[in-house]
């Protein structure tokens, strides 16, 4: 039971022509939870999340961030929300400091230079502070993209692939980070992981995305024995090569 929806998506469609890439999909995400969006190459996973921060318009259906209608009051619903993704780097020509101000002024942040100094203690890069973007390490360049993503203290926090391509040492900080925020700072977080040992470990609920629908949701703990496999790893390879065959169990 969800106390407080963070957010909210009804419906949520969008179509490319005669191709459907997201068809009718409706989810919550509560405050202090972190929701699994899971799903094989294709299933439409990132288009959701485009969708919900504007990048992409639904060709139907509702996105609510706190209440707020986010195609109508699209300013607003973005003020409480915030992304980060390993493919999304922040830029190597400016140094974390730098990132971060522009960032902050984007956003509207403020007393933005405390802010920024909580943060570089927060992910241990205030020995970066001076250092380019494009010099740092995965594990270092991922720790300032969560640094920007948690500059305006965002309610809704979308996190695509958030420790692909990084070593288990500096993925199992970055996960123990985002866990610590999620509890401590009221936040609900979509997140996206082929990983599946992460999603057990970090997510309290998951969807299964296949063709652009929710074929599953439940608990990632239980819900492997609940459709017949012995982990979610097996679970997710069902889903990619036979969604039809859940569908109908």
């Amino acid at each position: 039971m969800i106390d407080h929806t963070v957010l909210s998506a009804a419906n949520l469609r969008k179509e490319y022509g005669a191709i459907v890439a997201v068809d009718g999909v409706s989810f919550d995400v509560g405050r202090n939870e972190i929701l699994g969006l899971l799903g094989p190459n294709g299933a439409g996973k990132t288009t959701i999340i485009n969708m919900i921060l504007g990048v992409l318009e639904p060709s139907s259906g509702s996105i609510r961030v706190e209440e707020i209608d986010a195609r109508q009051h699209r300013a607003s619903a973005l003020a409480r929300t915030n992304f980060a993704a390993v493919y999304a780097p922040l830029p190597g020509n400016l140094t974390v400091a730098q990132n971060l101000r522009i960032f902050g002024l984007l956003y509207d942040v403020k007393d933005l230079r405390r802010r920024i100094d909580e943060l570089l203690d927060q992910f241990e890069l205030r020995r970066f502070r001076d250092v380019k973007c494009g010099v740092l390490s995965s594990g270092e360049q991922t720790r300032v993209g969560l640094a920007k993503a948690f500059l305006n203290r965002p309610t809704l926090l979308l996190l695509d692939e958030p420790t692909a391509s990084l070593d288990p040492a500096a993925a199992h900080d970055v996960r123990r980070r985002i866990c610590d925020y999620a509890r401590d700072a009221g936040v609900g977080i979509l997140w996206t992981s082929h990983n599946m040992y992460e999603v057990e470990e970090v997510c309290h609920r998951v969807l299964f995305l296949s063709r652009g629908k929710i074929l599953l949701e439940g608990d990632p703990k239980r819900l492997p024995a609940e459709r017949g496999c012995k982990t979610l790893e097996d679970l997710f390879i069902a889903v990619a090569r036979e969604p039809l065959a859940l569908e109908l169990t």
